[in-house]
């Protein structure tokens, strides 16, 4: 009988936790994609007016999800719980700005690149700054975890003050609203702070080129090859370079082999 009362009490925790989707077959059984993605990045991921989550990102999983004849559901994440929201099961894979790192690749498997970024720093258009040491006149924002994080506490002088906010958005803000003077950023944070305070900032330093990849569960071989062949595919037939046109207005990259 108290066996039978736990495993009552215990199943509601077991059915509102996503099932781990190993494999495509899995997730066409279930008929639903769970995908990780940033919610308040643009023009990567984030939720628009109608509540509605868009972007590159977006885009490109709603394309997976059409690949496999599945819908997709979106769960908007922050820089630092992608990866734990994946390896925990909350999600089946991640389409979530992630930069191929090496650290990374100890958690998550990257798929094949499907976009590239440089990580810069980006202050006022009138400062000069031409050199890592420069940095030392600023209170530096970053998104803690990302990144941008890692390149300008390498590369700025000790004593430098970095400021570090949950996410794009918030390193974004404190740039606009005065709290800092520059962030640590890419290459498409400017679209954004231009609509804030045009002609105001600029990219000043580039510290590292980095491609993006999709990411799945280490291990997980069936699904990670499935979306390589939906990668090859979209570069192939032009659906990447439309996405590209639409949120980024640059050439698709040429990625390494």
């Amino acid at each position: 009988i108290l066996l039978g009362g736990a495993a009552l009490l215990a199943a509601p925790a077991i059915t509102t936790r996503p099932a781990l989707a190993i494999t495509p077959a899995e997730i066409k059984s279930r008929g639903k994609l769970v995908v990780g993605i940033q919610g308040d990045n643009p023009p990567w991921g984030f939720v628009n007016s109608a509540g509605k989550q868009e972007g590159l990102d977006a885009d490109i999983a709603e394309l997976f999800g059409k690949e496999l004849g599945v819908s997709v559901e979106f769960v908007a994440l922050e820089v630092n719980n992608r990866i734990p929201a994946l390896t925990t099961g909350r999600v089946d894979l991640l389409f979530a700005t992630m930069a191929m790192l090496p650290e990374r690749a100890k958690a998550v498997q990257f798929s094949k690149p499907y976009v590239a970024n440089t990580i810069v720093l980006i202050a006022p258009k009138k400062d000069k700054v031409t050199s890592n040491e420069d940095m030392a006149k600023y209170t530096i924002g970053v998104a803690k975890g990302a990144a941008q994080d890692t390149q300008v506490t390498k590369n700025a002088p000790a004593g430098t003050t970095i400021r570090r906010y949950d996410g794009d958005a918030p390193s974004i803000q404190a740039l606009v609203s005065g709290q800092v003077q520059a962030i640590g950023g890419n290459i498409f944070y400017m679209q954004r702070i231009e609509q804030a305070r045009p002609g105001e900032f600029e990219n000043k330093l580039e510290f590292q080129n980095l491609y993006n990849g999709a990411c799945t569960r280490l291990g997980e071989k069936e699904i990670n090859a499935a979306i390589n062949t939906f990668i090859d595919k979209i570069k192939a037939n032009g659906e990447l370079q439309k996405i590209y046109d639409k949120w980024m207005k640059v050439p698709v990259h040429k990625f390494p082999d």
